[in-house]
C-alpha cells in the first residue's frame, strides 16, 4: 500500500480529524493522547523529556485554534504531506500546520507533524 496512491478526499477523511485531534490533545496537554497515532520510528526518534518540556511550555502548543483551513496536498515517495493554516486563541497571525502521513503495519499514521 503506498497513500499516494489515494485521491485527495481519501487522504483528508483521514487527515482532518488526525489534525484535530493533534489540536484538541495539544490544548488539553495530554501529551500522551497526541502521540497515539505516531508512527513507530517517529516515536523511536523523539527525545521524549524534550518533547514533553516542549510541549508544556508553548504558548502556541496549548492554545490553537478550531479555525482551521485545508491548504494542499504534497505527495512524495510512500508519504503525503497536508498542509494546513493554523490559528492561535491567544497570539494573533497564522500559522503553517504540517502534517506527514503514511502507511505503518498497514495502518495510516502521523510521520511528522508540526507548525512553523
Amino acid at each position: 500500500m503506498n497513500i499516494i496512491d489515494k485521491t485527495d478526499e481519501e487522504i483528508l477523511e483521514v487527515a482532518i480529524p488526525m489534525w484535530g485531534d493533534l489540536v484538541k490533545y495539544s490544548n488539553e496537554g495530554e501529551y500522551g493522547k497526541f502521540i497515539r497515532k505516531f508512527s513507530y520510528d517517529l516515536l523511536l526518534g523523539l527525545n521524549e523529556v524534550e518533547v514533553g518540556k516542549q510541549f508544556a511550555r508553548s504558548e502556541l502548543a496549548r492554545n490553537l485554534s478550531d479555525d482551521v483551513d485545508y491548504l494542499g496536498i504534497i505527495r512524495r515517495g510512500e508519504h503525503v504531506t497536508v498542509l494546513f493554516r493554523q490559528r492561535s486563541t491567544k497570539k494573533e497571525g497564522e500559522w503553517l500546520g504540517r502534517l506527514v502521513l503514511g502507511y505503518d503495519k498497514g495502518e495510516i499514521k502521523i510521520f511528522g507533524a508540526s507548525i512553523f
